[in-house]
């Protein structure tokens, strides 16, 4: 790809019904997301002038169709968070044929809700395996933005071995090899990277450490100048729902002791932190620097479709 003449910025968020507070899959997170965090970010990017993707899981589509409607409606490209968001489902551990059932079936939803075709993509917790670039090839889409190049999330995560070859992974955008999303080839899927420095730069970071995100927004914009990647940013409506009044009990998602103690317990209580007004004006932070330094925000579908990149 050759290097580009705009800055651009890609905040793109992912949709789902994901309770931070209670760690678990909540419809009542899911309404409050719906009812109250997705017009309050409407209206936050009306009146910043910001363009952007909303990834949105088939399962709250099904659920909130109204609030999918309305996002549209502002002129917001939807892409799909494929069709459920839970443990079991994710595109690190179902084959070839789950996958495109559930790439197809989200897909259909959404398309049916908006009258247009979807054609971005981003696996929820961002887990992918070498059976996800097919699979999105085979039911329609052309992008995805599910590779955080040299993230590392110290096992943090569900998914972490198949996340190790984000390490490797390319960081300007590419144009992946049709059998893995992780390296470049001659496939149908553009490949829009998450902007990362082994901490990734999106919303859990920037409420858990607010200073290291001043850090991280600077060095992007930095990068930026130098190689002219995108800066691409992920939030979650849901970070702007607090619900810490209500009492709570941290699931366990993760079958054994030492990896419910990390990847439940610990990281639920890390990502407690900042949650609702705080997280909006921590966001609203990383949106104004960009929008000072003259950036384009931009969604995942005029990105691919701009005359600046050829793949």
């Amino acid at each position: 790809m050759r290097k580009l003449k705009r800055k651009l910025c890609l905040f793109a968020l992912d949709v789902e019904t994901t309770s931070i507070w209670h760690n678990t899959l909540r419809d009542a997170t899911g309404l409050t997301v719906a009812n109250e965090a997705i017009p309050s970010l409407i209206d936050l990017f009306h009146e910043l002038n910001i363009s952007t993707t909303f990834f949105v899981t088939g399962y709250f589509a099904k659920k909130f169709p109204a609030a999918v409607k309305l996002l549209h409606e502002n002129g917001f490209e939807i892409g799909s968070h494929s069709l459920y968001h839970n443990k079991e489902n994710g595109h690190d551990v179902t084959d070839l044929s789950t996958q495109k059932e559930h790439l197809r079936i989200s897909k259909d939803i959404l398309e049916e809700l908006t009258g247009e075709k979807v054609i971005s993509f981003r696996a929820p917790a961002l887990r992918v395996n070498n059976h996800t670039a097919l699979a999105l090839a085979e039911t329609g889409y052309l992008i995805d933005s599910s590779i955080a190049s040299q993230r590392f999330d110290f096992f943090f995560s569900f998914g972490g071995t198949n996340k190790l070859k984000w390490l490797t992974a390319p960081r300007l955008p590419y144009r992946t090899d049709q059998n893995s999303l992780f390296k470049k080839g001659n496939g149908q899927i553009v490949e829009i990277p998450l902007s990362a420095y082994i901490f990734p730069y999106l919303g859990t970071t920037m409420r858990i450490f607010p200073g290291l995100t001043k850090l991280q927004h600077y060095i992007v914009h930095l990068e930026n100048k130098v190689t002219s990647k995108p800066v691409v940013f992920d939030f979650h409506p849901n970070e702007l729902v607090d619900e810490s009044n209500e009492t709570r009990k941290i699931a366990n998602r993760s079958g054994n002791l030492i990896s419910y103690f990390i990847k439940d317990y610990l990281r639920s209580k890390l990502k407690q932190k900042n949650l609702g007004e705080n997280a909006m004006r921590l966001y609203t932070r990383e949106i104004k620097y960009f929008i000072e330094r003259n950036y384009e925000f931009v969604s995942m579908k005029e990105f691919l479709s701009s005359n600046e990149f050829k793949f």
